[in-house]
């Protein structure tokens, strides 16, 4: 039992670092040419949440603001990002958390489920703490304004 235990300890101590959320983020808008939008999911096990809580929120990157959806849609974390002006967001931001925990929680679950068999493309975003890949349902037009 001791030695089980013992094993668990050196495997959390030896784990990677993970990047975080809001890297990853950053990093694939830099490395999409700062678009006009992207919708794209991260395997939850390949990044520390560090979004915990928001739902509806700005992101700034190179002096472009971006207003992204995020939702944990296990085993995924999914994002929508529009290129938009800064606006006070904490209401959607509250809204949307209020309706997830009121639904338990269970169409993002199985939204999750579901992106196992619709996502389509891959592609690799590098972070300062090594490549990181993230999903999508289709390919980008990084040009396109819809």
């Amino acid at each position: 039992m001791l030695q089980n235990i013992l094993k668990i300890i050196r495997y959390l101590l030896r784990r990677p670092k993970r990047p975080k959320g809001s890297e990853v983020l950053t990093c694939h808008l830099r490395q999409s040419g700062l678009p006009h939008w992207t919708s794209f999911a991260v395997k939850r096990s390949s990044v520390e949440n560090d979004q915990y809580g928001l739902s509806h929120f700005n992101w700034q990157v190179d002096g472009k603001n971006y207003q992204v959806l995020r939702t944990g849609c296990f085993p995924f974390v999914k994002y929508h990002c529009s290129s938009r002006p800064p606006s006070d967001l904490t209401f959607d931001n509250n809204l949307y958390t209020w309706l997830k925990i009121v639904n338990f929680g269970i169409p993002c679950f199985v939204y999750g489920l579901s992106l196992w068999s619709l996502v389509r493309v891959k592609e690799e975003v590098k972070t300062s703490k090594g490549s990181v890949t993230i999903h999508f349902l289709l390919l980008e037009d990084r040009n396109s304004r819809n």
